[in-house]
């Protein structure tokens, strides 16, 4: 990030003996986990999420808001047999821990017994820690905090005349520790940071205002886009976006951004969760080993990545996670399965509890092509390209896809001004099938990490 002269005298937000809360944590779970067992619990789990950090907003060069958090949050589960209870405290005194731990004894003694209830098996346990990197505190304070705020406001309002207001830049930076253990042994700890810079402007011209954004997130602050880079960067979408027209309703190839993308992927992920399997709620139904997506397309977990959003060696059930691929030549290899959808579908669990562990999509088209996105913009020829959605019209059982929707036009494979007012709709089945060509433009900024997609004919309603 760029340099700047501030103050660090203020003590740091951020600042966590690390070793002496792990400790505690465990010396805490290790509390609930007896006490429960004394109560005649079966199996027992606990999840512990401890955060600190600090945001501070600036809007036209004044400081906003500056928030400061340090949240502790305790979870208890425990099974008598098959029934389930349930129960959470902020506070950790034994007093407190006695209570917690009395009132989820008594709601699973109340509870229907399930008999897909109950910890993950035991042999599945993780038992090889691996470092990952994840813990990379800056030692930030409110004044370094507002001090990137205001440089990258600074930076967005200079870039261009048009931008002649802002909606705030924030700075955020927070260190988190997750803690879970269970009565089969396993316990473990892992400290974490994440840090972000964000810019909202707004451009107007003699048509009206437009308002755009650009951010950077990543564990260790030095990872992160300068602040003049995402000033000028939100800036310029902002501007990109004025002079906008309407367009008829016609059917026509999409390009979607990587922004866009990670919410398909977020769509077919849903679909293949458990959850939705077993409940017979999704319309990717009985698609394992089938082709899903067409044969250029790779998405492969990786879940060890050093400073990745999503790393992790294990899942929110303590199962070892792995790298596995999720589709394979557009085949669909596996499930998202925690213990109790496995049971529930007479399956393995797949190391999902909690989620993917970063998903990265590979680049390429049915010629073995890597194209940059200007590439599949030509490619396209004429057609939209698709930069914000909005709205909830996604429909996971049959695949119905329809949201509100801006981007820009294209023609001759150009682009040629920017459209609002319009709904794009497909079908999810269909529109995985059809993927074109993903581009080499990558976006690192989630644990998704994706090019934007040119998919086939899409219904877009205009005028």
């Amino acid at each position: 990030m760029t340099n700047l002269q501030v103050s660090v005298s203020e003590h740091p937000a951020d600042e966590l003996d690390v070793k002496a809360e792990v400790e505690k944590l465990q010396s805490v779970g290790e509390d609930l986990l007896r006490m429960a067992k004394a109560k005649g619990a079966s199996q027992v789990e606990v999840g512990v999420s401890k955060d600190i950090g600090l945001s501070v907003q600036v809007r036209n060069q004044q400081v906003d808001t500056l928030e400061y958090n340090r949240d502790n949050s305790f979870g208890l589960t425990v099974y008598f047999g098959h029934k389930k209870g349930i129960a959470t405290t902020s506070d950790l005194t034994i007093e407190a821990l006695s209570e917690t731990v009395d009132a989820a004894c008594n709601i699973a003694r109340h509870t229907q017994e399930d008999p897909c209830s109950g910890l993950a098996d035991a042999e599945l346990m993780a038992t090889q820690p691996v470092e990952l990197e994840l813990d990379c505190p800056m030692g930030v304070t409110a004044e370094i905090a507002k001090e990137y705020a205001l440089a990258c406001e600074a930076e967005g309002l200079n870039a261009d005349a048009r931008v002649e207001q802002s909606e705030g830049a924030t700075f955020s930076s927070h260190r988190n520790i997750r803690f879970y253990a269970n009565s089969h042994g396993f316990s473990a700890a892992v400290p974490s940071s994440r840090h972000s810079l964000s810019c909202v402007l707004i451009a107007q011209d003699e048509q009206g205002m437009q308002r755009d954004f650009w951010y950077s997130i990543t564990r260790d602050a030095e990872q992160l886009e300068t602040a003049k880079s995402i000033g000028e960067k939100a800036a310029k979408r902002a501007v990109s976006r004025l002079g906008g027209r309407k367009i008829a309703t016609q059917k026509l190839p999409v390009v979607v951004t990587p922004e866009i993308a990670r919410g398909l992927v977020g769509n077919f992920c849903a679909a293949i969760r458990g959850a939705s399997l077993y409940r017979r709620s999704s319309f990717l139904l009985d698609q394992l080993n089938q082709p899903v997506f067409p044969e250029f397309v790779d998405m492969q977990e990786k879940p060890f990545l050093k400073k990745g959003l999503a790393s992790s060696w294990f899942d929110n059930e303590g199962i070892a996670t792995r790298e596995q691929a999720i589709i394979k030549q557009g085949v669909l290899q596996t499930y998202l399965l925690n213990s109790y959808s496995a049971r529930r579908l007479e399956m393995s669990p797949t190391g999902h509890a909690g989620g993917l562990h970063n998903l990265h999509i590979e680049p390429g088209n049915a010629n073995n092509q890597n194209l940059s996105f200007d590439e599949l913009v030509k490619q396209m020829h004429k057609g939209l390209i698709v930069t914000e959605v909005m709205g909830h019209g996604v429909n996971l059982v049959n695949g119905d896809y329809s949201r509100g929707a801006s981007g820009f036009w294209v023609e001759n494979g150009e682009i040629q001004h920017f459209v609002e007012e319009i709904t794009i709709a497909g079908n999810l089945k269909q529109m995985f099938a059809g993927l074109q060509a993903i581009g080499t433009d990558l976006d690192y900024r989630s644990s998704t990490v994706t090019g934007s997609w040119l998919l086939s004919d899409m219904m877009i309603a205009g005028n």
